[in-house]
């Protein structure tokens, strides 16, 4: 057969396979989609380095980045095995097999699929086999040009329709449905208005609370887990006196409190954008683990996500009294929005989210750090994860023009302590405090502006947060791995 006609059969063949997979998934768990299963299993065995740097380079896309490198992969090897099979179908069949074996691998390594799970690879190695051979046959046989034809429209329509099939299937959970149903969140305790002077957006600073749809996401979840309130359970053991098991409608009947808490990402790099701010109601999480029971001796309370993703807070931590740590069920007066954690997630002000903010939270054991290690903590992250001080510069953008004086605007956060002061530098000269704008609470984010007279010409302004206990932002630049950048912001920009 021709080049074309082998490369397109072996695409044709994985196609296949993908979508036989993919239906069956839609059955079984959607996550046990042969190309989501390994991809989960790909991002759990990708070395720490090498996840900053996706999320660092490629931000909120880096998981669109390994999907779409996975396909060019897989089209890759599809294509080689195609023109290797011109002759003989023995290398394509080895490799729609090969390929079924590894999603049989990836779906036995997540932790959140059953036995069921292997299904969905199974399906797509016997599909990627049945098809390559059919097609295969249909091209090395003698016959109408049309027949041939009809084979591959056939075999590229039925992959097409499974997929398409296995897409409606996995997203029949009505989660939309059942977040709409919970209605509106009343706190018994509302959080107390933000101050009109907390805000700066007019001076180049974000809003001081943060839309949900511009909330920084960053998780290890290819696809969104889809859990209904109805079907949603948490349940609490461990060490602790009496295991508790609550239903959404158990917390939602509860009195909700609504606390306003900034979030940051331990993978911010200084300057960076993944640091968000909204009103938060749900359950004190402190109640809940009073409720069952807190045994002497544990040291970690240890979350999983329904998608089976594990971090581990510190106890003493959550406990504390004035710490505000939430299960939180709503987010700025609407239920949690599904990629933010509905129907319920965990929110503790003052920690990185890599060990305090499990989204789609169904269980809370209290246990000890020696025992059991989070998902983080296993690939070398810190232990306690507490944020540090910091500031940003926002106005004006970096390698900006701009006419006359200048007005330079930004964030500093140090939750859950404060921010109490912030200094900006010109070019290396003193220190200068800005003004900084009305404090809503220890664990928010704080609002600064500082108007400079500079000459024309090139200029570079840095920026300095110290907190409410005394505690300097350093100079010194880190890496966010393994407990949170530091170092000064910078940006340049041009005075005309």
């Amino acid at each position: 057969m021709s080049r074309w006609t082998a490369a397109l059969i072996g695409l044709i063949g994985v196609a296949a396979a993908l979508a036989a997979g993919h239906l069956v998934a839609g059955l079984v768990g959607p996550s046990a989609s042969p190309f989501l299963a390994v991809g989960n299993t790909a991002i759990d065995f990708t070395p720490s380095p090498l996840k900053d740097f996706a999320v660092r380079t490629f931000g909120t896309y880096d998981k669109l980045v390994l999907l779409v490198g996975m396909a060019v992969v897989l089209a890759a090897l599809a294509v080689v095995a195609g023109l290797l099979s011109r002759r003989s179908a023995l290398p394509g069949t080895v490799l729609a097999g090969a390929l079924g074996a590894v999603g049989v691998a990836a779906v036995l390594h997540r932790p959140d699929l059953g036995q069921l799970g292997v299904l969905a690879p199974i399906a797509a190695g016997v599909a990627g086999v049945v098809v390559f051979r059919w097609l295969h046959r249909v091209a090395t046989t003698p016959a109408s040009p049309g027949e041939g034809r009809r084979a591959f429209l056939i075999a590229a329509g039925a992959s097409v329709l499974a997929g398409v099939g296995g897409q409606f299937a996995g997203t029949r959970t009505d989660v939309e449905g059942s977040r709409s149903a919970v209605g509106p969140l009343r706190p018994a305790t509302p959080a107390p208005a933000i101050p009109a002077g907390a805000d700066l957006a007019a001076d180049g600073t974000p809003p001081f609370l943060t839309p949900n749809r511009d909330f920084y996401r960053v998780d290890t979840a290819l696809s969104v887990p889809r859990v209904r309130a109805e079907d949603w359970a948490l349940r609490v053991h461990g060490l602790v006196d009496r295991e508790l098991t609550l239903r959404y409608d158990d917390l939602r009947g509860r009195d909700l409190v609504e606390r306003t808490i900034t979030m940051t990402c331990v993978s911010n790099e200084v300057g960076g954008p993944y640091v968000s701010t909204a009103n938060f109601v749900g359950v004190p999480l402190r109640d809940v683990l009073l409720e069952a029971g807190v045994r002497p001796g544990a040291d970690q309370l240890f979350s999983t996500s329904v998608d089976g993703w594990t971090a581990g807070s510190p106890v003493d931590v959550v406990l504390e009294r004035d710490r505000g740590a939430l299960i939180a069920l709503g987010m700025n007066g609407e239920p949690l929005p599904v990629e933010h954690g509905f129907p319920a997630r965990l929110v503790v002000p003052g920690l990185y989210g890599y060990l305090s903010a499990t989204k789609w939270v169904v269980d809370l054991e209290l246990t000890t750090f020696a025992d059991k290690r989070g998902y983080w903590l296993e690939r070398g992250w810190g232990q306690r994860g507490p944020i540090k001080v910091m500031s940003r510069i926002d106005s004006p953008q970096g390698f900006a023009t701009v006419r006359g004086r200048v007005v330079v605007s930004g964030v500093a956060w140090a939750q859950p302590t404060g921010v109490a002061r912030v200094e900006v530098r010109a070019d290396g000269g003193p220190w200068r405090d800005a003004a900084l704008a009305a404090d809503v609470n220890g664990s928010t984010w704080r609002m600064w502006r500082v108007e400079l007279d500079l000459p024309p010409g090139g200029h570079t302004v840095e920026c300095r947060a110290t907190d409410a206990a005394g505690v300097t932002q350093p100079a010194e630049r880190v890496a966010p791995i393994p407990d949170g950048a530091t170092g000064w912001h910078s940006i340049f920009f041009t005075i005309e």
